[in-house]
């Protein structure tokens, strides 16, 4: 698989599949990040929900670096993650 399959591949999961299955990613992770705040005891914002999962996903490529899944995931979420963090900066103060 290429680079240019790779983020059709990512797109797909996180513009289709995904939101087919679990609903609208902003929404779940927002989710999560309120939930990641009362574990944690401190706020958890969308972006670093994603900067999460990224970590989590690199932490199983050293296992398995050959696995294709991982690689394709971590491009889906950096491009979820930007897209947070571009919407933070365009919100009014």
């Amino acid at each position: 698989m290429n680079r240019k399959q790779i983020l059709k591949d990512a797109d797909g999961k996180i513009s289709r599949d995904r939101a087919e299955e679990y609903g609208d990613a902003w929404e779940t992770h927002e989710r999560a990040a309120s939930m990641w705040s009362a574990i944690l005891g401190q706020d958890v914002t969308v972006a670093q929900v994603y900067q999460c999962i990224i970590a989590l996903k690199l932490s199983r490529l050293t296992f398995s670096p050959e696995h294709l899944d991982s690689w394709v995931d971590i491009a889906g979420y950096a491009a979820l993650g930007g897209e947070a963090y571009d919407l933070k900066r365009k919100q009014p103060d």
